[in-house]
Order: structure tokens, then sequence, then C-alpha cells
């Protein structure tokens, strides 16, 4: 039976023809397909005057599911901006093209496009594929597989990791003489765009010498510092979306209204218009990444191994419960007196977080936020503490989350999902003493002064808490 005979309303599906949004020319490749390009860097070239001039091909991570899907709808998807006064849907057009990861050929023929000026990547920390020194870990596997495909193949050869990937897309850009073009990371790295530069450089010296001498003269290399919380889809969010707009959208991205995005370097080939959509251009990225690297991510480390460990699930559950609060406000405390911008600055990006954390409208998962701690707590609790005792102090509110990510070892709180949990959950074994010493001098922390403190916080934690069975 029709549905004009049942009496039902059909859910509109998204699509180009039915929508009128036709696709840009592609001019941007990026790598890393998830939810959080889709609310950050692909939004703000949605919104840029000069969009239809910079489409985006974009590359899943590992699973084509993205694709396939996204494809299906002409890479067209809703992003539910979920503000607490209410949800408000729009569509974002920006994806002109969706590939699985393995779509090589497709990669290094965008590249050897000169029109193709601008690679953005959102793969996390542990996509670049370092070692403990910042530098390429040519002992993985995966990167000596890619560097002697390379070798052996540089035009067809079959890789894996992101620094392979780039390699070849430079190799492919080179051979076509194409010109310059600019990588713009969007991972929360401390200067991105140098860390980026250099696991490329590394793989490109061991495939061909002569590559990072191209590699100097034809790429730029951009530093950025990213901020918008994009928590997983839920099917609250797809029937949101229905309800409001009556498009049944699977893809369909749920984010907060607040957005910031920073970024310095030369784009030699152009780049969208970004700063008129609202991104800042500027020369150094340095104090709002700090900024943002130690109040607000650190901050969700700290909830997300602390709160977990009180039975809390979210992070405006967390925020909520005043022994958090106190432990947040802490941390900011101790962060905030070391972040090079001005005071007021600084408290009112403290106002605005309580306010985002708040806002019960995004459910971020704890879960979600405490995966790859070997990752995180080296940049956002270590240089906190150490600044303190350069100032002669032990700053309990900096030390707390170095208790709480050993508490969250030890079985307590959110589950442990690492890319070097082979390397790190061992740490945490033995008595308390045992495992603040293992994992002060894991985190390269050999100061006498700071595991009294660190032992009393993780003893306090594990009374509050309970392992999880």
């Amino acid at each position: 039976m029709s549905p004009e005979r049942t009496g039902r309303t059909v859910p509109r599906r998204l699509s180009r023809t039915v929508d009128g949004r036709a696709a840009a020319p592609v001019r941007i490749v990026h790598l890393g397909l998830g939810n959080f390009f889709r609310a950050h860097a692909a939004w703000y070239t949605d919104r840029a005057p000069d969009a239809r001039e910079w489409g985006i091909a974009a590359f899943t991570g590992r699973s084509p599911a993205t694709a396939v899907a996204l494809a299906e709808q002409d890479g067209l998807y809703t992003l539910l901006v979920r503000a607490p006064d209410g949800p408000m849907p729009e569509v974002v057009s920006s994806l002109s093209a969706v590939h699985a990861a393995h779509d090589l050929d497709a990669l290094r023929s965008y590249l050897a496009r000169p029109e193709v000026a601008v690679v953005t990547l959102t793969v996390t920390e542990a996509g670049y594929r370092r070692d403990d020194t910042g530098a390429l870990d040519v002992s993985a596997s995966d990167v000596a597989s890619d560097i002697e495909a390379l070798r052996a193949d540089p035009s067809g050869g079959e890789v894996t990791t992101v620094p392979g990937k780039l390699v070849a897309g430079l190799l492919a850009r080179r051979a076509a003489g194409a010109g310059p073009i600019s990588v713009v990371p969007n991972d929360n790295v401390p200067d991105n765009g140098a860390m980026v530069a250099r696991v490329v450089t590394d793989l490109a010296s061991s495939v061909d010498p002569a590559l990072p001498a191209w590699v100097e003269d034809h790429v730029s290399w951009v530093t950025t510092m990213v901020d918008r919380i994009t928590p997983r889809t839920t099917d609250d969010d797809r029937a949101l979306v229905l309800a409001r707009t009556g498009v049944d959208d699977p893809q369909t991205v749920p984010t907060e209204p607040f957005s910031e995005w920073v970024l310095a370097g030369d784009f030699g080939g152009g780049r969208p218009a970004w700063d008129v959509a609202g991104a800042r251009v500027v020369d150094d990225v340095r104090p709002f990444e700090q900024r943002k690297l130690w109040l607000l991510n650190g901050s969700h480390s700290l909830m997300a191994y602390a709160g977990s460990v009180l039975g809390h699930e979210s992070v405006a559950d967390a925020v909520a419960d005043p022994r958090v609060r106190a432990w947040v406000e802490q941390w900011w405390d101790a962060a905030g007196r070391h972040v090079p911008l001005p005071a007021d600055d600084v408290s009112a990006y403290r106002d605005a977080l309580l306010e985002r954390f708040s806002n019960r409208s995004i459910r971020h998962l704890l879960a979600q936020i405490a995966a790859d701690g070997s990752q995180k707590i080296p940049i956002r609790a270590v240089p906190v503490i150490e600044a303190g005792l350069a100032d002669g102090r032990v700053d309990p509110g900096a030390t707390r989350l170095v208790a709480a990510w050993v508490v969250h070892l030890r079985g307590y709180g959110a589950p442990v999902t690492d890319a070097r949990a082979d390397e790190v959950s061992h740490l945490a074994d033995g008595s308390v003493a045992e495992a603040v010493a293992r994992t002060l001098e894991w985190l390269g922390m050999g100061s006498a002064d700071v595991r009294p403190t660190v032992e009393e916080q993780v003893h306090e934690l594990e009374r509050l808490g309970r392992p999880v069975t």
C-alpha cells in the first residue's frame, strides 16, 4: 500500500538533486573522515564566502562504512547544533567526494592536481606513528612496510599509515609538477604543523633521499588550534533531525554551538576564506593552543578519569558534581597561571568552559574522552606539573590528573582503551606506591617531591570508586 493511501509521510533523504547543492570542484583533500572534521573544518569551509570554489575530497580512517554511507547522500549531512535552548539542524555541503581509506589511486590522483592546494588531517595523535622522541617510529611494522613499498614502487606502492599516505601523495605531486601545497593538521597535539612535518620528512628521507629537498620547497606546514565538542552520534540525534526537518539522515553529526579554529602558516596555493567564516589566522598559535590544551583538554581528561571513578558517564554529569567541579577548578588554577595570555582572557575562557560543560544537550561521554591516555597525559598533565615545580611548588590541582590516570589504569572508572595499552597497562601493577613510581618514571618525571602527593590522591580516588567488573 502506498504512503499516500496510508497517510504516512515518507522521510526525505539528502541528495544534491533534491537539495539543489552542486558539488564544488575538489581543491582540498582530507584524511580522517570523522565527526569532528565534519563539525569543524568541513563546516568552516561550507560557511566560507568562496565555498563554491573549495570542495573537499575526504578519506575515511580504518573503516570504509562512512564513505559508503555519505556517498549515498552525495556527501551531504546534517550538523545538529545542540544548543541549551534547543537543537538547530543545518545541512553541510562542502564534501564533494568521499573515499575509503584504502583508495590510494584516488589520493594520488587528487594530490597530482595543481588546483588541489590544501591537505587537512584529523587522525588523532596515535595516527602519526611517532616514537617517544617525536620522530617517526621506523621500528613499527606498518611504518617499515610503507617505506619498503614506496622504495620498491614510488608511484603505486601500497601504504597504510598516515605518514605513508602523505608521502605517497607528495611523490605523485612531485612527478606531476603540480606546485605548492599546504598541510593543515587539526589534531590536539602541540605545534602540530611541525609534528607532521617531522614524521613526513622522516619517512620521505627513508624512501628517497632527494624527496625532502622537494618537500622543503613545495610544502608548507600550518599549525592549528581546534576546539569544538563533538560527541558520537546517537539514535536520539537522528530522531531529532527527522522530527525537525523531515530528513532521515544516518550521517547526522551532533555538536555544540561553540567553535574555535586558530591557524598560523603559509598557504602557497591559497585557501578558503576560513577567517571570514570565523576562524582566526595569527602569527603564533602557541598561546591559544596552550590555553585550550591545558584548560579544556586537561580538564576533559581529569573528568574522564576522576569523574568516571565516581560513576559519572558524561561531562555534564561530572561537572555538576561539586567534588568534580572543585577538582576542575583546582586544575584550572594550576594550569591557568602558566598560560601566556592576559588573566582576563583566561578567566573568560574558564567561564565559557563551564557553560559548555554544563550543556546537557551535548552528551559527551567520559569513556570516549578517556581513550588513548598514553598520548594525552604527557602533553596535558606533565608540562603543568613541571611549571609548578619550576616555581617551587607541587600543585595538587595539577598532580590529580596523573593520579586519576593511574587509578584508571588500575581498573577504576572508564575502561582502558589505548593504542599503547600493551605498553602502559603494566605501569599500574602492584601496590599504589609501585604504580605511582613506575608511572612517573614512564612520564619522565623523576622528581621525588611529586610522588607522595600523587600516592595520596590515588588512595583517595580508590576509596571513592570501585573497580570495573
